[in-house]
């Protein structure tokens, strides 16, 4: 029901964008969010957006990373600005999806990030 995307591999200082995009009868996309867990690390959270456009951010990445979300192509996406080594992990993109069938809390798959140069 989500499939996260955009990861790679980039160097320090460098600039990524992950999208989320979920599909299927999607009546509506709540709590969205991105998650990370770095190697040998818990997952941690990075950024949420509620419904209304309020927003949230993890310390670490404060003034370098913006989460945005397009209700029209049921997509949220998060852009990583000044990337660094320490920025690398696996993504996973979270929320609560409302559809045709039913309610319930997803996970997208994970990408993988790395800052290295």
């Amino acid at each position: 029901q989500l499939q996260a995307s955009g990861g790679g591999l980039v160097q320090p200082g460098g600039s990524l964008r992950l999208s989320c995009a979920a599909s299927g009868s999607i009546i509506s996309i709540n709590s969205p969010g991105w998650y990370r867990q770095p190697p040998g690390k818990q997952r941690e959270v990075v950024a949420t957006i509620s419904s209304g456009g309020s927003t949230n951010y993890a310390d670490s990445v404060k003034g370098r990373f913006i989460i945005s979300r397009d209700y029209a192509k049921n997509t949220v996406y998060l852009q990583m600005n000044s990337l660094k080594p320490e920025d690398t992990a696996v993504y996973y993109c979270n929320a609560d999806l409302m559809y045709s069938g039913g309610y319930g809390n997803f996970w997208g798959q994970g990408t993988q990030v790395t800052v290295s140069s």
